[in-house]
């Protein structure tokens, strides 16, 4: 396997694997967690509830044993509008491609354990997409305005971090223009800052510190600022030794991304206020990934442990935690059993999705790269080249 298949396998895998565990545990508090679990999930677990196929709020979601959620799909789905186009990707193919995907082409629902839609999986927030570019035939650059405002947007864009490697600003740009058919606000700038986190971390060489400095770099407003502030709290409660506690760190990240997340404390009983507009707030699983992948010197197994126990929006928060941290390390980096049986669970083919998308990802750097070189010649030639005699002969 050569280095940029490496970087692609990690990401997808972390990505899944978090995805998969963390599904267990969404919407959960961490102390119910340890309740049902009888102490902290250190792996794959079974559903939260045992009768989750008619209990609320579950039903009729099959979640835990391996099985992947809609962030993954979501993924995969966005990859395979890649592997189609083999270019780099913008609102308007959300339109023309993604939401046919959702639409039309069955697949295995490893939560509903059957072949169905995409659109029959995702929730209402991703439904919209539909909604409004099949149904309202928006403008797709503006089709996210109005929507609930969450990480739904942010939750697959790793692909595009992965057809921008090594250029942060670049994948940033390109996912804040996709998720515009999808977001607004901080959940569309979400989408753009986790994209330039996966193109940083998967950039030969790169660091932890390398991901955050991108991450801060075109982040704005409320995103920024909450960020900035897990950051710094996860740096502090290091610098103060940590703690023996494997639960503090998660407390110490809810602390810091609270003042900034409009869903509150109660995760399933949300203010009125929540998902709104708005320049100074921040969906919470970004900043809270971040600091998982930070505290953990960007570990794929001990980010998305304590991402899953941390519960709430924790699939989501797994998945972008272990795709980072994926990028950083390769595929050696996700836990080898927790792939396997993810893959078996969720009948995921994903050494086929790795393949595909290693390959689109070399065609898009190759054509981007000769794009470069003659750009950079032309400037060279305006810059330093000598003045046209033609041009001097005008002048005279």
């Amino acid at each position: 396997m050569d280095l940029l298949e490496d970087r692609v396998a990690g990401v997808l895998a972390g990505a899944a694997v978090g995805d998969a565990l963390g599904g267990a545990t969404e919407g959960w508090t961490p102390e119910q967690i340890e309740e049902r679990h009888g102490g902290r999930v250190t792996g794959i677990v079974g559903p939260f509830l045992p009768d989750w196929r008619t209990a609320r709020p579950i039903a009729p979601y099959h979640k835990g044993d391996g099985h992947v959620t809609d962030d993954t799909l979501m993924t995969h789905a966005l990859i395979e509008v890649y592997a189609a186009r083999r270019t780099h990707l913008d609102a308007y193919h959300v339109a023309s491609d993604l939401v046919p995907i959702m639409i039309g082409a069955p697949r295995w629902i490893p939560e509903l354990e059957q072949e169905a839609l995409i659109l029959q999986r995702v929730f209402l927030a991703e439904k919209w997409l539909v909604a409004k570019l099949h149904y309202g035939h928006a403008d797709p650059r503006e089709a996210g305005v109005g929507n609930i405002v969450n990480c739904g947007a942010a939750m697959y864009m790793a692909p595009v971090g992965l057809v921008n490697i090594g250029d942060p600003e670049a994948a940033y740009a390109e996912a804040i223009d996709i998720a515009g058919a999808h977001q607004s606000s901080y959940g569309r700038e979400a989408a753009g800052v986790f994209a330039a986190a996966v193109a940083a971390a998967a950039a030969p060489g790169a660091t932890v510190t390398d991901v955050m400095d991108a991450a801060l770099r075109v982040a704005h407003d409320g995103t920024a600022a909450a960020i900035r502030a897990v950051l710094d709290a996860v740096r502090d409660h290091r610098a103060g030794g940590g703690s023996e506690d494997p639960r503090e760190l998660g407390r110490v990240i809810r602390a810091a991304v609270a003042p900034y997340d409009t869903v509150g404390d109660a995760y399933r009983a949300m203010a009125m206020d929540a998902r709104l507009p708005s320049r100074t707030k921040s969906i919470e699983e970004l900043p809270a990934a971040l600091g998982f992948v930070a505290a953990h010197d960007g570990d794929a197994r001990d980010a998305v442990i304590d991402a899953v126990n941390y519960g709430r929006d924790s699939d989501s928060i797994a998945t972008m935690a272990g795709a980072i941290c994926g990028a950083l390390g390769g595929r050696d980096a996700v836990p080898a059993e927790w792939v396997t049986a993810v893959a078996e669970a969720s009948r995921l083919d994903l050494e086929g999705v790795i393949r595909s998308m290693t390959a689109v990802v070399r065609d898009i750097a190759g054509e981007d790269a000769r794009r470069a070189r003659e750009r950079a010649a032309g400037l060279e030639a305006l810059l330093n080249g000598p003045a046209d005699p033609a041009d001097r002969g005008a002048a005279a």
